[in-house]
């Protein structure tokens, strides 16, 4: 029989709520890692070649979780398989600070829960986002994800700082310790959630609809994204301005805490002018600035160009992810959010690899004109293919 549909809002409410917290648990390891991670691989003696190959496995491995969420949740349940990934997420913090060998590092990466540039890795977004959506009216979906984005990233801003503060030898440690803290956050869902939601036994479509459209879009805005993850990015200040960990944890501070404040105006503005347009119009712009970065001849102009685009560049995350949610039916929500999640990481693995060798060249500046430029060529294609949305919901998206 069914719940009261009162209960089952209350019941998605705290969900919400609780899911929110363990965003921000997650993302301020996360932000941690953004920093002091390439540092961290640098000073154990790997080469910038061999950083990269580290964050090309760590993104491959936390693709191939996040296409194991669905099926994890069908077995065992929303509930079990988020307390699941957080052990994993303790586990590779542990694994990556063992001294010695690099063998315990592999071990770290191939876990699928370290953020190689700050991004929400392993089967955590797969799993929350169809709960996010359940959490609120249709028409409030972009809401709701601006909420759960705003929290996670101050909480990223906040880790970032933090690296500036923690020495770098315990920044492994100290991501252990968030994995743990985000297992105690998820065994306070309701028991409810130990059960399989409808939507997400839901066998997936082998049509190719909506969902399989976006996934390759973002595929390549996460291929572009691949050159200039976060870790790359300090690393990049540290290797062209001679900048150290603390300086960049303050600059990586100020680039998130933009993006935090930036998402509550994305939802604003699609409320009037639809979520394609804002994810759009506001992320053409920034990339531009991507490019503009490393022509910048002073560590101050450079940094001044990389935080206005911080300021435009994560506006289309909370629009992306309702207008996902709402390009396809609630029964597929699940899937589209496994596949558009789980593409990101796989094709941004291919980058860091390339722009490791690219640093240790004299072209040190490619990373952000190969991002730059293809981030550009992904806004043009999904305008074009979603101009005159063919979903329900296209009324919403203009």
């Amino acid at each position: 029989m069914l719940e009261p549909r009162e209960v089952l809002t209350e019941g998605s409410r705290l969900t919400f709520k609780i899911i929110v917290v363990a965003r921000v648990v997650r993302a301020f390891g996360f932000g941690l890692l953004s920093v002091a991670l390439a540092l961290y691989l640098g000073d154990r003696g790997l080469s910038p070649f061999a950083v990269g190959a580290m964050l090309t496995l760590a993104l491959l491995a936390g693709a191939a979780f996040l296409m194991a969420a669905a099926p994890l949740v069908r077995h065992v349940g929303r509930r079990r398989a988020l307390l699941l990934s957080s052990a994993a997420m303790c586990v590779a913090g542990l694994f990556l600070g063992i001294p010695g060998s690099i063998f315990p590092i592999v071990l770290a990466c191939l876990l699928g829960t370290l953020s190689a540039g700050g991004q929400d890795v392993g089967p955590f977004a797969a799993i929350e986002q169809p709960a996010v959506a359940e959490s609120r009216p249709a028409q409030s979906t972009a809401h709701s994800f601006a909420v759960y984005n705003l929290a996670g990233a101050f909480a990223l801003a906040l880790g970032a700082l933090a690296a500036a503060a923690i020495p770098t030898r315990w920044i492994p440690w100290t991501y252990a310790g968030c994995g743990l803290l985000l297992a105690a956050v998820y065994a306070t869902l309701p028991q409810s959630d130990s059960a399989t939601p409808r939507a997400e036994v839901a066998a997936p479509r082998t049509r190719f609809g909506p969902a399989e459209r976006l996934a390759m879009l973002f595929s390549l805005d996460a291929l572009a994204g691949g050159f200039v993850v976060q870790s790359f990015v300090a690393y990049w200040f540290h290797l062209r301005f001679g900048v150290d960990q603390r300086q960049l944890g303050i600059v990586l501070f100020g680039a998130n805490t933009l993006s935090a404040l930036s998402y509550p105006v994305a939802a604003w503005l699609s409320s009037r002018i639809g979520l394609l347009r804002t994810m759009v119009f506001t992320h053409l712009p920034s990339n531009v600035m991507l490019c503009i970065v490393p022509l910048m001849p002073t560590f101050d102009g450079a940094v001044s160009v990389l935080l206005a685009r911080f300021a435009l560049s994560q506006m289309d995350v909370p629009t992306r992810q309702a207008f996902t949610m709402d390009a396809v039916s609630p029964e597929d929500r699940a899937h589209a959010a496994a596949l558009t999640n789980a593409v990101r990481p796989a094709a941004a693995a291919i980058a860091p690899v390339f722009a490791g060798l690219a640093m240790q060249s004299a072209a040190i500046g490619a990373p952000f004109f190969v991002a730059g430029g293809l981030k550009i060529v992904y806004d043009l294609a999904v305008f074009h293919a979603f101009k005159r949305p063919k979903s329900p919901s296209a009324s919403s998206n203009p």
